[in-house]
């Protein structure tokens, strides 16, 4: 029998507070793809769960290296740096995501990206491979790269001073 699941809970009365149904839901969640802490808890009260109990069982998964802050990180950094983002933008998500700022450094510093690569591969897929001569292209490219979120000196070594 299929069940019903809310696409958002209030948590009112009728939530569940049996761990061991938590932990079977958290452990498929985690089987797809690397969450974090905050990410999985509200997954599990929008499926009904009691969101006390679901943070409990949280904290145990964690403690059994089930869930990882720091993994769900480095798999975001790998992500971003794949898409051609920049590490400005990718600080931000994980800080959204509900990742503390040494986890975010730490995860960033892990993957040992060489953002000028990274900035000069997003401008050559959107823009093309000749460096542009004409002030408006130039600034144009300049707005991209740093919406993608590199910074000023990445930019500049990307397009040349």
């Amino acid at each position: 029998m299929i069940e019903h699941v809310p696409a958002e809970h209030d948590g009112s009365a009728d939530t569940t507070t049996d761990p061991t149904t938590i932990r079977a839901q958290a452990i498929k969640l985690l089987a797809r793809r690397e969450h974090a802490r905050a990410e999985l808890v509200a997954k599990l009260v929008a499926r009904a769960f009691d969101r006390d109990a679901s943070a409990a069982v949280v904290d145990d998964l964690a403690a059994e290296g089930l869930q990882s802050e720091l993994r769900y990180a480095e798999a975001m950094v790998r992500d971003r740096v794949r898409r051609g983002i920049g590490p400005i933008r990718i600080r931000a998500d994980l800080a959204a995501a509900g990742c503390e700022a040494e986890t975010a450094e730490q995860a960033i510093a892990d993957g040992e990206a060489q953002w000028i690569d990274v900035a000069a591969s997003a401008r050559v897929k959107r823009f093309g491979d000749p460096i542009p001569s004409d002030i408006r292209q130039r600034a144009q490219q300049t707005r991209f790269l740093q919406r993608r979120g590199f910074d000023g000196e990445t930019v500049r070594a990307v397009l040349g001073n």
